[in-house]
């Protein structure tokens, strides 16, 4: 690089800068077209000339992501020389920035860990919250870069932060806690091996029992490491007493199965898979092929043919008013009370006896009872299936679980108006049980028989998501959702 290029960026002149393009419009290309180099933007941000940083990124965007021959970006640099407002302005710019990994895959987050600045910390996590899984060539996490470099108040940072975060916190809670590094060491290793008492009380309320029992590449739980480095009598003594109260074992216990965290259960891999297995496999991998935009336009079919047929069944079919007794009218003079003189006239203006029922009467009864029939039954069927097709094209997500059992409640309400219009079918039009039509009796048992299915997948959904939190075997995991539902159906139905 021209040495008045790099004078103009350690002195922050930008009339220099210019003067140097002037002179040659293409001094910038050559630096760019160079892999790695130590740009103008590199000197500015390590000087902290903010303006004449900045003019440069306007200049040459590119320059904010380049890596000098040493592997540092501009931003890594600033950090280096604790330059906060130019690493804020290159922020301003491009919050991705916090991403960029350098030399051994160090990151501008990782570097704010290591230094425990506290205040770039926090900001870096508001701004670009996916940072927080950027690892190392050996593969550490942030959390471990903090307990190898004892930053406690980073640690319990990191934790706080990522305990509250809206993103995707349960998959992170569960990952990064627990991720092992190259030598398979977890966060609770790295502790247990540098007798941190403080980190390890944090970590226990955060983690599961297999996780804490994780072993290393050597075979190792966290016991294991503790026991057998005491570096410090006192504080391993405090170490072992609090791992062995959550349920840490040692890595040669019986009763420690022996695989790693990250390992698969390779035995149930083995084994034939299910129909139901099948079927859901083949569901997930046709949700997971649909694109977010189609899935999108689903649902909002779904919900309406849901709405469609609720409101339809609001204002059922009802009788037509064209039954005998209502052709005649008793009928008397205005001004005459009822009396002796009252007399039946007809609406037709032919005289005639009132009929009695004919077959043809008997025959239009039917066939209102059966069209009746079929709007109930047919109007059952669409609601449930657009009910469960919602169900189903719902993403995997806990949230999932509210919308699964507002779903549910909406499904009752529907069994409810189902149950008052048969009511009001059959009394209002006195029309006997023995005269219902196949068609509702079938749309009946469907009501009863979807609803206690959408009940049921609303409870495993919930379960699923809580007991995969805690650790509850799957055997329990079954027998608890059993118990919920005969709950459930007691108190739904044992009033009535």
């Amino acid at each position: 690089m021209d040495e008045r290029m790099i004078e103009a960026a350690q002195t922050g002149d930008v009339n220099l800068l210019y003067g140097l393009i002037l002179n040659d419009p293409y001094v910038l290309e050559r630096i760019a077209d160079v892999p790695f180099f130590h740009t103008p933007l590199h000197v500015a941000a390590s000087a902290g000339h903010i303006e004449f940083m900045m003019e440069m990124i306007k200049l040459k965007p590119t320059f904010a992501r380049k890596l000098n021959q040493a592997g540092f970006s501009p931003m890594h640099l600033a950090l280096q020389n604790h330059r906060t407002h130019a690493v804020l302005r290159l922020l301003r710019f491009d919050e991705g920035l916090v991403r960029i990994k350098g030399r051994e895959d160090l990151t501008p987050l990782h570097h704010v860990v290591q230094n425990e600045n506290l205040n770039l910390l926090k900001k870096f996590l508001e701004v670009c919250p996916e940072a927080i899984q950027d690892m190392t060539v050996r593969d550490e996490t942030v959390f471990h870069l903090a307990v190898k470099n004892d930053k406690f108040e980073a640690f319990q940072v990191l934790v706080g932060w990522l305990m509250r975060s809206w993103y995707e916190s349960p998959r992170w809670e569960k990952e990064l806690l627990s991720w092992p590094d190259i030598d398979g060491n977890t966060v609770l290793h790295i502790a247990a091996i540098r007798n941190r008492p403080r980190v390890v009380k944090v970590l226990l309320e955060h983690m599961r029992q297999d996780q804490i029992n994780a072993k290393n590449l050597e075979g190792l739980t966290a016991l294991d490491i503790q026991s057998q480095y005491p570096w410090n009598e006192r504080q391993a003594d405090r170490i072992i007493d609090m791992l062995s109260k959550a349920g840490g074992l040692s890595g040669s216990s019986s009763s420690l199965p022996n695989t790693s965290i990250s390992s698969f259960h390779i035995e149930s891999l083995k084994d034939k898979i299910s129909r139901s297995q099948k079927w859901a496999t083949r569901a997930g991998r046709g949700k997971k092929g649909m694109a977010h935009e189609m899935r999108n336009a689903f649902l909002v079919v779904t919900v309406l043919i849901i709405t469609t047929t609720y409101e339809a069944s609001l204002s059922p079919p009802k009788k037509p008013d064209d039954s005998p007794s209502t052709k005649y009218q008793v009928s008397s003079s205005r001004d005459e009370p009822l009396n002796s003189h009252t007399f039946l006239h007809k609406t037709d203006i032919n005289s005639a006896p009132i009929p009695s029922p004919s077959a043809m009467d008997v025959s239009k009864e039917d066939d209102w009872t059966f069209e009746t029939s079929s709007f109930w039954f047919y109007n059952t069927l669409t609601f449930w299936a657009a009910v469960f097709l919602t169900a189903l094209l719902l993403p995997p997500h806990s949230f999932s679980s509210l919308i699964l059992l507002t779903l549910a409640l909406f499904g009752r309400s529907y069994m409810n108006l189902f149950d008052v219009s048969s009511w009001s079918w059959e009394h209002s039009f006195e029309i006997s049980n023995k005269n219902t039509h196949l068609l509702y009796d079938v749309a009946s048992f469907c009501n009863v028989s979807l609803y206690i299915l959408l009940v049921f997948l609303v409870e495993y959904q919930t379960m699923f998501y809580v007991c995969r939190r805690v650790n509850i075997p799957k055997p329990k995991f079954i027998f608890l959702v059993l118990m919920v539902d005969i709950g459930y159906m007691v108190f739904m139905y044992g009033p009535v």
